[in-house]
């Protein structure tokens, strides 16, 4: 059974940078996406970032409005996957979620981001 554990989230100013981390507990398949998603408040979640499993090929999957400031990544070895985000600006306050893909679709529980001007 598959987990993912989210960390990393916080408060920062406009402007600033975080890097967001999942930890994933189970193996992945190169059909399953690892990505990110984020929910702001009063709106629906929203794709963020994805990129293919561990240990597999394939091209990022980006957001527009993030691609230029947002990078996904993720380290094979311990089971994590990265979101190093930059100029950071208040829209981008949200919960950010950790999902697995797949037919399963495990989510974490989700990490804070507050951005202030």
């Amino acid at each position: 059974q598959m987990q993912l554990v989210e960390n990393g989230g916080g408060s920062v100013q406009t402007g600033g940078s975080l890097k967001l981390s999942c930890a994933v507990t189970g193996r992945t398949t190169c059909t399953d996406r690892l990505g990110w998603y984020r929910q702001a408040p009063g709106k629906e979640r929203e794709f963020v970032e994805a990129l293919p499993g561990f240990w597999c090929s394939g091209a990022t999957v980006y957001e527009d409005s993030v691609r230029d400031r947002y990078t996904i990544s993720r380290a094979h070895a311990e089971n994590i996957l990265y979101l190093q985000m930059t100029i950071l600006n208040p829209a981008d306050t949200a919960i950010y979620y950790c999902n697995s893909g797949g037919p399963s679709d495990y989510w974490g529980r989700g990490t804070q981001v507050t951005v202030s001007s």
